[in-house]
C-alpha cells in the first residue's frame, strides 16, 4: 500500500492504495465515480473510459500509480449543473438503449473533439471505432456527436466580434 495522488474532475484525492490497482476500481470502488464501467476487464471494449490530459485511456487496465495529470470522468464533463453539449446530444438523438457502452462512447467522442472540433463523418467512425457497442447504436452516436459539433460551433463568438457578459 502507498500514498497515490490523482486529481479527478477538478479535485485532488491522496489515497492510501495498491500502487498496480486499476484506476477504473479506485474511481468506481474509493471515489463513488459511476460513470466509467468494468466491461470486458481487457481494455478492449471503452465502457471504461475516461480522458487523462486530453487523450481518451481506458481505466480499466491502467495502473493508478502510472497517471499523472488531470483525469475526467463521465461526472466531470457537466459544468454548474449544465449537461456538456455532448451529453445532450446523447438524450436530443436518444442515443443508448441498454446504456453500457455509453461513458466509453460519450467520452471517447469529447477527447476526438478536443483534438478535431469539426470531424467529417469518416473521422468520426474511425475515432469511434473501437468503442463497442452492443446494441448496435452507432448512427445515432454518429448524429449525436454531429449535433454536438454543431452546438459547440454555435455556442462560439464569431471571431472579431466582442461577446457582451
Amino acid at each position: 500500500m502507498g500514498n497515490i495522488t490523482l486529481t479527478v474532475n477538478g479535485i485532488t484525492h491522496t489515497l492510501d492504495i495498491e500502487p498496480a490497482t486499476p484506476l477504473l476500481y479506485i474511481l468506481r470502488n474509493d471515489l463513488g465515480l459511476q460513470g466509467p464501467k468494468f466491461g470486458c476487464g481487457l481494455g478492449q471494449c471503452g465502457a471504461c473510459t475516461v480522458i487523462i490530459n486530453g487523450a481518451a485511456a481506458r481505466s480499466c487496465i491502467l495502473p493508478a500509480s502510472a497517471v499523472k495529470g488531470n483525469i475526467t470522468t463521465l461526472e466531470g464533463l457537466s459544468a454548474h449543473g449544465r449537461l456538456h453539449p455532448l451529453q445532450q446530444a446523447w438524450i436530443d438523438e436518444q442515443v443508448p438503449q441498454c446504456g453500457f457502452c455509453q461513458n466509453g462512447q460519450i467520452m471517447t467522442a469529447k477527447a476526438m473533439l478536443d483534438k478535431n472540433p469539426h470531424p467529417t463523418d469518416a473521422q468520426i467512425r474511425e475515432s469511434m471505432n473501437a468503442t463497442l457497442c452492443r446494441c448496435m447504436t452507432y448512427y445515432r452516436v454518429q448524429a449525436a456527436i454531429k449535433r454536438a459539433v454543431k452546438t459547440i460551433a454555435d455556442a462560439r463568438p464569431a471571431s472579431g466580434k466582442e461577446v457582451a457578459a
